[in-house]
This record gives C-alpha cells, structure tokens and sequence, in this order.
C-alpha cells in the first residue's frame, strides 16, 4: 500500500521561506507524477507543482519563481521549497501521487498525504 507523509509546514511571516518535505512508502517511486496541491478554508482543493518522471516541472501561475518541486529517488522524497511567501499561500498542503503521467487535475491522483498546514503571518 502506497502511503504519503509530509512534513515542513508551520508559521512564517510574509516574505519568508519553507520547505515541505513528502516521503513515499510502499511503491517504487521514481517513475509516475508527484504533486503539491493546497486547500484554504472555505475553497476547492488546488495544484500548486507537480514533477513528472524524469524531472520535468510545472507550477501554477500563482507560484512561478516562488516555489520549486523537486524529488529525491535515492530518499524516496519529493520536496516544495517555497519562497517570498505570501498571506494567501495560508493552506493546508497536500502531497499526491500518481503512477500515470499528470499535471494539474487533483482527479488524476489517487493517492494523497494527510496534509501540513502553512500559516503566512501579513
């Protein structure tokens, strides 16, 4: 069974940095996509990076040139570095995988981590 535990959330003040870490257990990970999508209260569920295979990136508007995806296979991890972060990056995010190519539609992941919460202090 594929299990997803993140971790790195926490309270940051605007302009700060965090870096979130999702470790992968139960499958072989260096193949398929892995993603970061983030809830706020009181919205839908929305994708923030994905890596894909090999490494290729891609990154919501909103988070281009602040954030970077990243993974280790040696470590079973992919990480999401977040910098200059803003009040309205406060979510709860969430680490998910899939074993087919994909990108931006949470409906193509079928396997999700409990969530960390980041809180960006104005």
């Amino acid at each position: 069974q594929v299990q997803l535990v993140e971790s790195g959330g926490g309270l940051v003040q605007a302009g700060g940095s965090l870096r979130l870490s999702c470790v992968v257990s139960g499958r072989t990970f260096s193949r398929g996509t892995m993603g970061w999508f983030r809830q706020a209260p009181g919205k839908e569920r929305e994708f923030v990076a994905a890596i894909i295979g090999l490494g290729t990136t891609v990154y919501a508007d909103s988070v281009k040139g602040r954030f970077t995806i990243s993974r280790d296979n040696a470590k079973n991890s992919v990480y999401l570095q977040m910098n200059s972060l803003k009040p309205e990056d406060t979510a709860v995010y969430y680490c998910a995988a899939t074993p087919l190519p994909a990108t931006s539609q949470k409906g193509s992941y079928n396997t999700w981590g409990q969530g960390t919460q980041v809180t960006v202090s104005s």
